[in-house]
C-alpha cells in the first residue's frame, strides 16, 4: 500500500533537471576533449565511427538512454534487489579473474566480440546499493563491531576481485566508501588516523635518506616518531579532556628529543631514532596507567594508535620495496621527487604537465593544441583527457570544468540530505564519494600531485564501461530521490 503526503508526482516532474543539465553539461565537454585528443592533422570527419569522437557520441546516445531507462524503472526495484545486483557482479568479477584476455596486463576485460566490458565499473554502484541497503536496517549500527566488519567486507570482497585481475587503481577507488562513512556516524579520529598515514608514508619515504643536521640520524625517522608523539597529546586533550596530561606528555617528549638531539650535534653523534623509540615506549606505558586508573577506554585507544602507527610506518619500506611491483614502486618514487624518470614512469606525467602549461589562460582553441595532436601524451583520452582541457581551453576552460565538477558535488550532497530514508542517504553519499575520488585522483595524477593509478575522469574519459557505470551510479540516485515525497507502508 502506498501513501502520499500529496499528489504523486510524475517521474519526470519530479526529477531533480539541475542535476541532469549538469550531467549533459559534462557530457557534451567530455565529448569536445575525447574530440580534441583524439584528432589527428588531416582527419576530415570527426564524427565518424572509425574514430574515438565518432565511437564516443554513441556511447553517450546509449548512456542517455539507460539513464532514461533508471528513471523509468520504479525506485523499489533497487532496494529489494541490492543484494541480488550484488551478487551478480561480484560473480562477474569473479568470472573475470580467469579472463584469457589481457589489456595492457590487466584482466580486467571482458571481450565480447567487438564490446570489450570492465566490470569493475559497474560494480561500484552494485556495492553502493549493497551498502545502503545493509545500513538502513533498523538493527543497524556502525559503532557495532560485526556490523562495521560486514560493511567492510561488502568493500573489500569487490576490491579483492579486482586485485587479482591485476587493476589496482580501479580497486582503489572503492576505499572512497569511508567518506561515506564518516557522514554516518564514524568517528572522526578514524578519518584522522587514514590522514595520519598518509603524512607518514610520505615524510618518511621521502626523507629517509636524509640526514639530520650533522648526526646520523634519519630526518623521515625523526620527523614521523615526533608526529607520533605530537598526535599522541593532542588526542590526549581532545578525546580524554585530560589537559593538563596532554601538556606534560608533550613537553616531555620535545624536551627529551631536544637534549638527545643537542647531545648528537655537540658531543658524541648517535642516532636519535633509538631515543626517540625509548620514549615512545614510555609514552605508551603512561597510556596503559592512565587507561587502567581512569578506566576511560580512549586512552587504551590512543595507545593502539601510537603502536599502529610506529608499526605503519616501518612496515611502509618493506611493503614499497617488496610487496609493490616495480613499475608502482617507481611511479611513487618519481612523485615523491626521489627519481627522475622523464623517459619511463614520469614521462606521461611530465608531458602532461608540459601540455597543460602550454595553453596558458586562454587556451590553443579545439583541435589546435600540439601536444596532443602530435600524440606526445600516452593515454591522453582515457586517462590523461584533462591535459587536453588544460591544452586547448586554458586555465580558464580547466577553471570551468572543475567547477562544473564541484557544482555537481555540492549538488549531490543537497539531494543526499534532503532524502527521508537512510537508504536514499547512504547511497547517495556513496555517489558523490565516487565522484569525489575520481575526479581529485584524475586531475590530481595529471598535475602530479597524486600517484598515477589509471582511473578515469567522470564523463570525459573515453570508453563505454566507464561512461555507463557514472550513468547508472548518478541515475539511480536521481530516480531514488524522485520519490523521496512519497511515504510507503
Amino acid at each position: 500500500m502506498v501513501q502520499q503526503t500529496d499528489k504523486r508526482p510524475s517521474v519526470l516532474r519530479s526529477i531533480d533537471w539541475v542535476t541532469i543539465c549538469l550531467y549533459l553539461a559534462l557530457l557534451v565537454f567530455g565529448w569536445i576533449s575525447v574530440c580534441g585528443a583524439s584528432y589527428t592533422y588531416g582527419d576530415t570527419d570527426i564524427f565518424s565511427l572509425d574514430s574515438r569522437s565518432g565511437m564516443q557520441i554513441v556511447w553517450i546516445g546509449t548512456s542517455i538512454c539507460l539513464g532514461f531507462v533508471i528513471l523509468m524503472i520504479d525506485d523499489r526495484f533497487y532496494n529489494t534487489f541490492s543484494y541480488i545486483i550484488y551478487g551478480a557482479l561480484l560473480l562477474l568479477l569473479f568470472v573475470t579473474i580467469f579472463n584469457p584476455h589481457q589489456i595492457k596486463g590487466s584482466r580486467s576485460w571482458l571481450v565480447l566480440g567487438p564490446l570489450r566490458l570492465q566490470p569493475a565499473e559497474f560494480a561500484k554502484f552494485a556495492t553502493a546499493l549493497a551498502l545502503a541497503k545493509f545500513m538502513s536496517t533498523n538493527y543497524y549500527s556502525i559503532y557495532k563491531i560485526k556490523d562495521a566488519m560486514m560493511t567492510f567486507a561488502i568493500i573489500l570482497t569487490p576490491m579483492i576481485f579486482i586485485v587479482l585481475q591485476r587493476e589496482t587503481g580501479s580497486a582503489l577507488v572503492y576505499l572512497s566508501f569511508l567518506l561515506m562513512f564518516y557522514r554516518e556516524g564514524m568517528p572522526g579520529s578514524v578519518l584522522f588516523t587514514g590522514v595520519a598515514a598518509v603524512v607518514y608514508f610520505v615524510v618518511g619515504i621521502r626523507y629517509e635518506d636524509v640526514m639530520l643536521l650533522s648526526t646520523p640520524t634519519s630526518v623521515g625517522k625523526f620527523v614521523v616518531l615526533l608526529l607520533v608523539q605530537l598526535f599522541c597529546s593532542g588526542m590526549v586533550s581532545i578525546y580524554c579532556r585530560n589537559r593538563v596530561g596532554a601538556w606534560a606528555m608533550a613537553g616531555y617528549c620535545l624536551g627529551a628529543t631536544l637534549i638527545a638531539l643537542l647531545f648528537s650535534v655537540f658531543v658524541i653523534p648517535f642516532d636519535i631514532v633509538w631515543v626517540q623509540l625509548v620514549i615512545s615506549a614510555a609514552m605508551i606505558g603512561w597510556l596503559l596507567w592512565q587507561g587502567l586508573g581512569s578506566r576511560l577506554k580512549q586512552y587504551y585507544y590512543i595507545m593502539l594508535f601510537a603502536i599502529g602507527s610506529m608499526a605503519f610506518f616501518y612496515s611502509a619500506d618493506y611493503v614499497l620495496n617488496n610487496v609493490m611491483e616495480p613499475h608502482q614502486r617507481v611511479r611513487i618514487n618519481v612523485l615523491l621527487g626521489l627519481e627522475e624518470d622523464l623517459a619511463g614512469a614520469g614521462y606521461n606525467v611530465h608531458q602532461s604537465e608540459i601540455a597543460i602549461g602550454s595553453g596558458g589562460l586562454e587556451g590553443k582553441g579545439f583541435l589546435n593544441g600540439t601536444q596532443t595532436k602530435l600524440k606526445f601524451v600516452p593515454e591522453q583520452d582515457t586517462d590523461f583527457i584533462f591535459c587536453t582541457v588544460g591544452e586547448e581551453e586554458g586555465f580558464l576552460g580547466s577553471a570551468g570544468v572543475l567547477l562544473l565538477f564541484l557544482a555537481l558535488i555540492l549538488r549531490l550532497i543537497h539531494l543526499s540530505e534532503r532524502q527521508p530514508f537512510r537508504y536514499g542517504r547512504v547511497y547517495g553519499y556513496s555517489v558523490l564519494s565516487v565522484f569525489l575520488f575520481h575526479v581529485f585522483i584524475n586531475v590530481g595524477m595529471v598535475l602530479g600531485l597524486t600517484p598515477v593509478i589509471g582511473i578515469p575522469l567522470p564523463f570525459f574519459s573515453y570508453g563505454g564501461s566507464s561512461l555507463w557505470g557514472f550513468t547508472l551510479l548518478l541515475f539511480i540516485f536521481l530516480r531514488i530521490d524522485a520519490s523521496r515525497k512519497l511515504v510507503r507502508s
